[in-house]
């Protein structure tokens, strides 16, 4: 497994070796130590598993309080997945990262807590599996719109617009999210 740094500090893409032939692949998806010594650490409480169709965008969601970091990664298909850093007092805040995963390479990313997340269907399909290191908390839950221009995402042009959720399509720009809804940068007062 190697793990690097992306551009937006914190958040790490992980890329598996894949032992493939014709009848397949294998592919260790993770591994404790390997994860820690990039400092990952957990502890994973939650797993999930979504399936959605072409052109189905999810996100960009985020927990204020209990907020969750995520390992995340595609068993089958092809998405755009995006992670927004939200948290107040964090140099980088408000600058978003937008990396493709898929099931050929395998390769996932670690988002920290404190992150905005999403993800856009490329594929006819996708299984979008995510560990997170805090269970769901309703209460917390918060969101911000795809399509804030301040964000700067470059979701791919498609067919046509992108499925969003009703929940989703009333979710407000970052600028306009209360700061006491926002999770906090460690060491930020």
């Amino acid at each position: 497994m190697n793990v690097c740094q992306t551009a937006l500090p914190g958040v790490l893409l992980i890329e598996p070796i894949v032992h493939g032939d014709a009848r397949g692949f294998f592919v260790e998806s993770f591994r404790e130590n390997v994860l820690a010594e990039h400092g990952i650490t957990g502890p994973f409480v939650q797993d999930n598993h979504s399936r959605s169709r072409r052109g189905v965008l999810r996100g960009l969601h985020y927990q204020h309080e209990h907020p969750q970091g995520k390992l995340v990664r595609v068993a089958r298909g092809r998405v755009l997945d995006v992670a927004v850093d939200i948290r107040r007092g964090s140099p980088h805040f408000g600058r978003s990262l937008a990396l493709e995963l898929d099931d050929v390479h395998h390769r996932q990313l670690y988002i920290p807590p404190g992150f905005a997340h999403g993800f856009l269907v490329l594929s006819e399909v996708a299984d979008f599996i995510y560990r997170c290191t805090d269970y769901y908390h309703p209460a917390s839950e918060g969101g911000i719109r795809w399509d804030d221009p301040a964000l700067d995402i470059p979701w791919p042009a498609l067919d046509s617009p992108p499925q969003v959720s009703d929940k989703d399509t009333r979710l407000p720009r970052l600028a306009d999210i209360p700061v006491d809804r926002l999770p906090v940068y460690p060491g930020a007062a």
